[in-house]
């Protein structure tokens, strides 16, 4: 007898479906670990990510971080581009990766270049043959600041000493605490920085530049060419200084100030799914109070500027679709998140109770068709039995014992149908009823009588 069907099996292939279907909800249900791409090591950023990081995962965020750390905003993109890191630290004007997408601008920098009053320095040719004191500057800050005096046909000196020829600018690099010094002996007749206009250091800076001043005013160098120069220098933007920032009574600067600078955005890999830039995108924001806490440079962070959505993602610094659906508040839900699964799921587990009912059918024919072969062996004994010789009575004998044995065997493996075992215990009663009467009939002795197997309803 077959024992292909039996119940445990069924049981166990049933528990095995289960036990699938919870590790697949666990698995979408659990964390997503990212492994970002930070730097550089000296700025705020570093500072900022770890801070991100904790916070993921003390608020059990669906979303934890990977810390890779870098030197330079350089090493960082080609992380990202290569496929090493899911998420980076990216300033674009210093590199971009070709498969990166805008996630949030962590800081916003300005060429930020002020003079005391009156100078009359307010614009960049008037920079022509003046010494430009700089400080806590990267080589990124230099190529941004060669970029723009080009633009205006003007040449960065770097160094030197004696007169300035026509043309040049000189750049006398210092240290914050030399600043005063330096304009008081007419070392520099400005001060550079690329920098958050905001920043606690900006505002130092330009603290330092009203105290040199006899009239306690600062002048600053506009870019009235902003649009034009990131046409030609499409990786920057456009920023302005608004007015009073530095003070506001009287207000510093007087007017805004149009100027240029880069940014340092939080970038994704571009195959990153829409959920998962979307979620990043939205604790980012979310914690920021709490991120605030731990650095100040939480307060910089920015959702990029745009009007529309086909705008958002043809920019020249193009935004990931995944943090364009949190800003426009276009996040999926769960169901939409997981519908196509719980539809899978559903289709699955419809599949498997239509596995299970054909199996059940399955069982049922076969328990019959068992049934019907030792039914119909029966029937075929009581005709034999008829016509049988004395040695043929003893095989036909045995042939019902025997199949009476399989029958036992077969309910104790199998849940059977009480009337049709009362049929078949009818049946082999019947039988040996007929070959005993045969016996009889042909004057033969009856053989001592075996332990006969009886079957009852109990078995």
């Amino acid at each position: 007898m077959t024992t292909a069907f039996r119940p445990e099996r069924i049981f166990l292939v049933t528990s095995l479906v289960l036990t699938v279907a919870a590790a697949v909800a666990l698995y979408l249900l659990q964390a997503t670990t990212l492994t970002i791409a930070v730097a550089p090591r000296d700025g705020t950023e570093p500072a900022l990510m770890r801070a991100y990081a904790e916070a993921l995962k003390s608020t059990n965020k669906g979303v934890r971080l990977k810390i890779l750390p870098f030197d330079d905003v350089r090493e960082s993109a080609k992380a990202l581009e290569q496929g090493k890191a899911d998420l980076a630290v990216v300033r674009p004007d210093v590199d971009l990766p070709a498969n990166g997408l805008t996630l949030a601008i962590l800081r916003d920098q300005a060429m930020l270049i002020a003079s005391p009053a009156p100078s009359g320095i307010t614009t960049f040719p008037g920079l022509a043959r003046k010494r430009l004191g700089i400080v806590a500057h990267r080589d990124a800050d230099l190529w941004l600041l060669k970029s723009l005096m080009g633009y205006y046909g003007l040449t960065l000196q770097e160094g030197g000493t004696g007169p300035i020829a026509a043309g040049q600018v000189r750049l006398v690099p210092l240290a914050e605490d030399d600043l005063p010094q330096a304009f008081a002996n007419k070392r520099i007749d400005a001060v550079v920085a690329v920098i958050a206009p905001a920043a606690p250091m900006a505002l130092r800076l330009v603290s330092t530049v009203l105290a040199a001043s006899k009239t306690r005013k600062a002048e600053f160098v506009g870019v009235d060419d902003g649009p034009a120069i990131i046409e030609r220098l499409p990786r920057l933007q456009a920023v302005t200084v608004p007015a009073g920032l530095f003070g506001g009574s009287p207000k510093v600067p007087a007017e805004e100030v149009k100027t240029v600078g880069a940014s340092y955005r939080l970038m994704a890999r571009a195959s990153m799914s829409r959920t998962v830039a979307a979620d990043v995108t939205q604790h980012l924001f979310e914690l920021r109070s709490r991120l605030s806490d731990a650095t100040p440079a939480a307060d910089y962070v920015a959702a990029p500027a745009y009007e529309t959505t086909a705008e958002a993602t043809s920019a020249r610094l193009p935004i990931h679709p995944g943090a364009i659906d949190y800003y426009e508040r276009e996040q999926q839900g769960f169901i939409e998140r997981y519908g196509d699964w719980i539809y899978l799921l559903a289709v699955l587990g419809g599949g498997f109770g239509s596995a299970l009912a054909w199996l059940r059918q399955r069982l049922r024919r076969l328990r019959r068709e068992r049934i019907d072969v030792v039914m119909d062996r029966l029937l075929e004994i009581l005709a034999e039995a008829r016509q049988a010789d004395p040695a043929g009575l003893d095989a036909l004998t045995g042939e019902v014992d025997t199949l009476a044995a399989d029958v036992v065997r077969y309910t104790r493996e199998r849940e059977t149908d009480t009337r049709t075992m009362a049929a078949v215990m009818i049946a082999i009663e019947t039988a040996r009823s007929t070959i005993a009467d045969c016996r009889r009939m042909s004057g033969e002795a009856e053989p001592p009588r075996r332990q006969a197997f009886r079957l009852s309803a109990a078995e």
